[in-house]
């Protein structure tokens, strides 16, 4: 195990680390449930969900066997020229499930991929309306959209994590993050410089994005609906897309199946991925309304001029049809309640700490925002010896758990959680 581990630690790139001062890693023999099992024995209740997406737990018999199921068939084939049963079948869910206008699926490999699908969309489509300065993005502070070169040019420049690339990257407008919280109403003072900024630059915009309701890996702030609800509007007024990044917030980690159902709007554009699969596999889709759709077909190219080698992946499709099947299949907004309401009862001592600057839950995400950041060389290894697994950033110690946790596992993540804060 030493021997694997050294030479991980010398060859392998994880996620944001460094090659010559490596963090502390861990092995994983096998998961079930919502218990990692590492090579040494030891057993870490899952607080991520394999960074959000693994929804149903690990190694779950429904999802296994739609994989071995698809593998009888094929792995994989080309989605040019050719279809399969999985990719209609997907799109028929993902069709009834989002909001209404949205009758377009693009399937993409990732997220990040879902993303550029979605800026691309929304240039080509104002291309074919021969209206070519219309090729800029507005975005929004604290806002994260994933580490591809379109993806990080509307995340937040400022505060992100990809100001290093600012002198390569397309420059787009950025608008202050939405500030009433959620629950709250919004007031006119709320939307006064997201007003003036699409009148200043509605000639050269060719969508809004924003993540609805939650902006996740930015700052993991939860803001009103309301919010949401006028932004819709003001795009209509000034005839900008406005393109909904679900990729965290899909399929009901936040209480609602998708978060624009909180504000009961549809997005032009819609982004979904990690759960897609429930965790088993990078997949992502992006939805668009017959405006955008039929407007990109009938300009100059006359095709949407994108196309993914592994797009629509037989295997991906099946998996996710079964993991958006097992999800419908339960009362999980209950469920959903019963989460937040055991986060919201574990994670509230928290707020008498005076290392603590604020504590807040929405659905089934769980936030303890640090007065400082963490630092991750101390932090990873005391929730490891506490027994869960939870990956804080900055100064945010957060928990995405799985549905199926239980009440009493629930208890423990929270309780870890409190006493690791505690003595770091």
């Amino acid at each position: 195990m030493n021997n694997d581990l050294s030479f991980d630690q010398q060859h392998l790139w994880h996620p944001y680390s460094s090659m010559t001062k490596p963090l502390p890693m861990v092995k994983v023999k096998s998961a079930c449930g919502v218990r990692l099992k590492l090579d040494d024995g030891r057993e870490l209740i899952d607080g991520m969900s394999s960074w959000w997406s693994a929804i149903h737990g690990y190694n779950h018999p429904a999802l296994n066997a739609a994989v071995t199921g698809q593998l009888e068939n094929m792995a994989h084939v080309m989605f040019g020229g050719i279809t399969h049963q999985p990719a209609i079948d997907l799109g028929r869910l993902l069709v009834e499930l989002t909001p209404e206008p949205l009758q377009q699926v693009f399937y993409a490999d990732s997220g990040s991929v879902a993303v550029e699908v979605a800026i691309k969309m929304a240039v080509q489509y104002w291309q074919s309306q021969r209206k070519p300065g219309k090729h800029k993005l507005l975005a929004f502070m604290h806002g994260y959209h994933g580490d591809t070169f379109g993806a990080m040019a509307v995340t937040d420049p400022v505060n992100g994590m990809h100001h290093l690339f600012s002198h390569v990257l397309a420059q787009h407008v950025f608008a202050p993050c939405p500030t009433p919280a959620f629950g709250q109403p919004c007031e006119e003072e709320d939307l006064a410089t997201v007003k003036r900024l699409l009148s200043e630059h509605q000639h050269e915009l060719a969508a809004v994005i924003i993540e609805p309701i939650v902006q996740g890996a930015g700052g993991m702030r939860f803001y009103s609906a309301d919010y949401l609800r006028a932004l819709r509007q003001l795009c209509d007024q000034h005839q900008v897309l406005l393109i909904a990044d679900e990729i965290a917030t899909g399929f009901g980690r936040t209480g609602e199946l998708f978060a624009c159902h909180h504000a009961n709007i549809s997005p032009d554009i819609l982004c979904l991925g990690k759960a897609i699969t429930g965790g088993y596999m990078s997949f992502a889709a992006t939805l668009c309304s017959e405006k955008v759709a039929k407007g990109i077909s009938e300009g100059e190219a006359g095709v949407f001029m994108h196309g993914p080698t592994f797009m629509a992946n037989p295997l991906t499709c099946a998996t996710a049809i079964a993991s958006i099947r097992l999800l419908l299949n339960q009362d999980w907004r209950s469920n959903i309640q019963r989460i937040q309401a055991g986060l919201e009862a574990g994670l509230a001592p928290a707020r008498e700490l005076a290392s603590v600057a604020d504590v807040r839950v929405l659905g089934a995400i769980g936030v303890i925002e640090m007065q400082e950041p963490v630092n991750m060389a101390v932090i990873q290894p005391a929730f490891v010896e506490a027994g869960i697994w939870v990956r804080p950033f900055g100064r945010l110690v957060y928990v995405m758990p799985p549905y199926v946790i239980s009440d009493a596992d629930l208890a423990t993540l929270t309780t870890k959680m409190l006493q690791v804060i505690q003595i770091i």
